[in-house]
C-alpha cells in the first residue's frame, strides 16, 4: 500500500509538472483588456481608445473594451489611480492626457506618487481651445482681458490642477487680467456655454464642434494653429512661455512585462495610423500620430519643467 500510495504521489507530480509549464507560459492576452479612459465618453481620447479595443479583440481574439472612470470634476486622477492599483500584467492599460504624468505625482496623490506608470506611446494632440459663447462683447483675448477688467468673468474648466486650467490662468495674468471666479466640470460643451453657467471654457475642439458657429473661440492651447480654426492664434503666439501642449497616451504599469507591452503597442500603432483614425483628425482638427516611449519619456520632463515656470508665475 506504502509503494502504491509513493507511486501515486510520483505520478501526481509528474503530471503538473507538465501542466505547471502551460500555465507559466500563458500567452498574453488570454482574458478581456480593459483600457481605462478617465473621462466621460465622446471625446477624441475616448473614440480613438475605442478604436484601439476593437482592433485589439480583433488581433488578439479577446475581449477588449473601453472603461470610462470620471472624476467628477476632479480631472483623471480617480481613473488613473484606479490603473496604478491593477496588477503590472497589461490587463488595465490607461489612455491618459498629459496631467497623469505631469501633474499626478505633484498634487499629493499617493497612489500617483511616485510616478507608477511608463508611456507606451503617445497618440493624439487635442485641438483644445479657450472659448466664449458667441453673444460675448469680445471677439479674442485682448477683448476679453479689457472686459475682464471692469466686469466679472467666469471660467469653467476640467479641473484647477490641470494643464489647460492652469495655461488659461497663466495667460491671464500675460494679458493683465483675473478671472471672477471658476468652477470644474466633467464636460464643457455647447450647453456649459448656452446654460450661462460660465462665460469662458477652456476645452476640446471636438466638444463644441456641433455649435462651433455660435461660439467665439479666442485661442487654442499648442504650439500649432487648429486646421478648423486656423486665423485663431495660439497661446504660444500670445505667451511663449505658455508653450505646453495637450496630449494623450497608452500607459501601463511600470512593471509591465516587454512582450505584454509590445503586443499593444503592435495593434495601437497600426490603429492610429488607419484610414478612419486619420479621417477623424482631419474632420475635428485634432492631430494623430504615434509617439514612441522614448520620445515621450522627454516630452514629459519637458512639460513638467515648463508647468513648473507657470506654477511659479502664478504664485507671484
Amino acid at each position: 500500500m506504502k509503494y502504491l500510495t509513493s507511486t501515486i504521489l510520483a505520478a501526481g507530480l509528474t503530471a503538473a509538472a507538465f501542466v505547471a509549464p502551460s500555465v507559466a507560459l500563458a500567452e498574453y492576452p488570454e482574458k478581456p483588456v480593459s483600457f481605462v479612459v478617465p473621462w466621460p465618453p465622446g471625446d477624441l481620447e475616448d473614440v480613438l481608445t475605442r478604436m484601439i479595443a476593437e482592433d485589439f479583440q480583433a488581433e488578439y481574439g479577446v475581449a477588449a473594451a473601453v472603461v470610462n472612470k470620471p472624476g467628477g470634476g476632479g480631472g483623471p486622477f480617480p481613473g488613473a489611480i484606479e490603473v496604478a492599483n491593477a496588477p503590472a500584467d497589461g490587463y488595465t492599460i490607461g489612455s491618459f492626457i498629459i496631467a497623469v504624468p505631469v501633474v499626478g505625482p505633484q498634487i499629493g496623490i499617493p497612489e500617483l506618487n511616485p510616478n507608477p506608470f511608463e508611456p507606451l506611446g503617445n497618440f493624439l494632440t487635442y485641438p483644445f481651445v479657450i472659448a466664449a459663447g458667441g453673444d460675448a462683447p469680445y471677439d479674442d483675448v485682448a477683448g476679453l482681458a479689457e472686459h475682464a477688467k471692469s466686469n466679472d468673468v467666469v471660467l469653467g474648466h476640467f479641473g484647477a490642477p490641470l494643464v489647460p486650467t492652469q495655461v488659461t490662468m497663466g495667460l491671464a495674468k500675460e494679458m493683465g487680467f483675473s478671472f471672477a471666479s471658476d468652477a470644474a466640470f466633467d464636460a464643457l460643451d455647447c450647453n456649459t456655454l448656452a446654460s450661462g453657467d460660465v462665460d469662458v471654457i477652456n476645452t476640446t475642439l471636438q466638444l463644441i464642434l456641433p455649435c462651433l458657429d455660435d461660439v467665439k473661440v479666442l485661442a487654442s492651447i499648442g504650439a500649432e494653429r487648429i486646421s478648423l480654426t486656423p486665423d485663431t492664434p495660439t497661446v504660444a503666439e500670445l505667451a511663449p512661455s505658455l508653450d505646453v501642449a495637450l496630449w494623450n497616451g497608452l500607459f501601463v504599469h511600470k512593471d509591465t512585462p516587454a512582450d505584454v507591452r509590445e503586443k499593444i503597442i503592435a495593434v495601437a500603432q497600426k490603429t492610429v495610423m488607419s484610414e478612419r483614425a486619420q479621417k477623424l483628425a482631419a474632420e475635428t482638427g485634432a492631430l494623430v500620430y504615434w509617439q514612441d516611449a522614448a520620445a515621450v519619456s522627454s516630452l514629459i520632463a519637458t512639460d513638467i519643467e515648463t508647468l513648473a515656470g507657470i506654477d511659479k508665475m502664478l504664485s507671484e
